[in-house]
């Protein structure tokens, strides 16, 4: 990935974060990686576990942040989900995929942060 997505994808996963923890969430892991695939962030949130997907966007060519999370990146997000609950012995703790999107102008500045919780039942 080239230097400055990643150093985008940082800055809001660090947001998310921030985000997250004001509103209650406790953050478990960070980039939690498996053969099934990557979730950004996995967190507590009272009785449930949140396998959370971080999308950054600069500006809005090419559409807001949670445009760029497709069936196809939920059913990783979920495989990867399945992974960590196993992996953890948590097979019969309730969980969901939630998204945050977070919105930056053309000059990095925070515009907006959105929580769309259940992401995956979309």
């Amino acid at each position: 990935m080239p230097h400055a997505r990643r150093r985008l994808g940082d800055r809001g996963e660090q947001l998310a974060v921030t985000f997250l923890r004001e509103r209650g969430y406790t953050v478990l892991e960070q980039n939690y990686r498996c053969p099934d695939g990557e979730v950004d962030l996995v967190c507590r949130d009272g009785n449930e576990l949140a396998f959370i997907e971080v999308k950054t966007r600069r500006g809005t060519m090419f559409g807001v942040p949670e445009e760029a999370v497709t069936p196809a990146k939920l059913a990783h997000v979920v495989a990867a989900a399945g992974h960590y609950l196993s992996e953890h012995d948590l097979e019969s703790q309730a969980w969901r995929v939630d998204v945050v999107a977070i919105q930056l102008d053309t000059a990095g500045r925070l515009q907006e942060v959105r929580l769309i919780p259940n992401a995956a039942d979309w």
